[in-house]
């Protein structure tokens, strides 16, 4: 929403902003009571062009639990019908999603579908032909598209338009193919438990030894897929060592996002079992061999 809101407040409206309702700091979801969706046609308003969020925020580690309720497009009037948009980069491929409730589904390759080069993309076919004309787009400040990035143009062309990074999507067809061998007839279903399983290892070391451990997020928005959380309440020199450690074992990546400092334990499809439970064992031993600051 910040990026567009040089097209003014007229085009862009912000339905939530979690860090209102939780001292300036992401890490809830406020209840859809509180959103403050644009008004559709039949309350009087214009209604919206679409309606954009993120599935699951990887620097704080909230994780919508699944489709809101008043986003749901298959429950409302058709006048009032929301497109929804949805940013999955970080969390697809990890549960099963119902597509049908959705405008437009896309995610980056690199996180659970394979390596960079490659953005997936889902697209209801009843909003490939309404494309805004290019004289509205320059109207309003936004330059149209190169036509490779036009989704008719592309979909037209069976997304063949033009050259195809190669080597990046046979890597996304391996993990597609090596999804279906593990799991059978479960299907994604099957990644979905195990996605869950990983997370609860890692929650339920972190709850366990809370004394230590501060999980960054509410619990009912917690990602399964990027765990953040902080040592003796954000405690510099064990964090540090908590840290150090950690990559004398060979457990890597666990520096928590430049913006924001802490631990971030990132989940992803490729982190096999073994692995969640080698970092829960060091994180029970670190525990165990820690003490919470005086005055906390």
């Amino acid at each position: 929403a910040n990026l567009l809101e040089p097209l003014g407040k007229g085009f862009v409206n912000v339905a939530l902003d979690s860090r209102k309702t939780n001292d300036g700091k992401f890490g809830t979801i406020p209840s859809e009571e509180k959103w403050v969706l644009t008004p559709s046609r039949s309350k009087g308003g214009k209604g919206s062009a679409f309606v954009y969020y993120c599935d699951n925020e990887t620097v704080d580690g909230v994780e919508f639990p699944g489709l809101p309720k008043c986003l749901d497009r298959t429950s409302q009037d058709p006048d009032d019908e929301l497109l929804v948009v949805a940013d999955m980069s970080s969390n697809f491929l990890s549960r099963r999603v119902d597509v049908s409730k959705y405008a437009v589904i896309f995610g980056g390759a690199q996180k659970n579908i394979g390596i960079t080069d490659v953005t997936l993309v889902i697209v209801l076919k009843g909003i490939l032909s309404c494309q805004p004309s290019t004289s509205f787009l320059h109207a309003v400040g936004v330059w149209s598209p190169p036509t490779i990035l036009s989704w008719p143009v592309v979909a037209k062309n069976n997304s063949l338009y033009n050259t195809m990074p190669i080597f990046s999507i046979w890597i996304a067809g391996e993990v597609m193919r090596g999804l279906l061998e593990t799991h059978g007839q479960k299907g994604l279903a099957g990644q979905e438990e195990l996605a869950n399983q990983k997370a609860k290892v890692i929650y339920d070391t972190l709850d366990t030894y809370s004394d230590v451990y501060q999980v960054v997020p509410h619990q009912s928005v917690r990602s399964r897929m990027n765990v953040c959380f902080r040592i003796c309440h954000g405690d510099a020199a064990q964090e540090k060592a908590f840290l150090e450690y950690a990559e004398s074992q060979l457990l890597q990546g666990l520096k928590g996002h430049r913006s924001v400092g802490g631990i971030r334990a990132s989940n992803y499809n490729a982190v096999p079992m073994k692995n969640v439970q080698k970092l829960a064992a060091y994180m029970a031993d670190f525990a165990r061999k820690s003490k919470p600051a005086d005055g906390h």
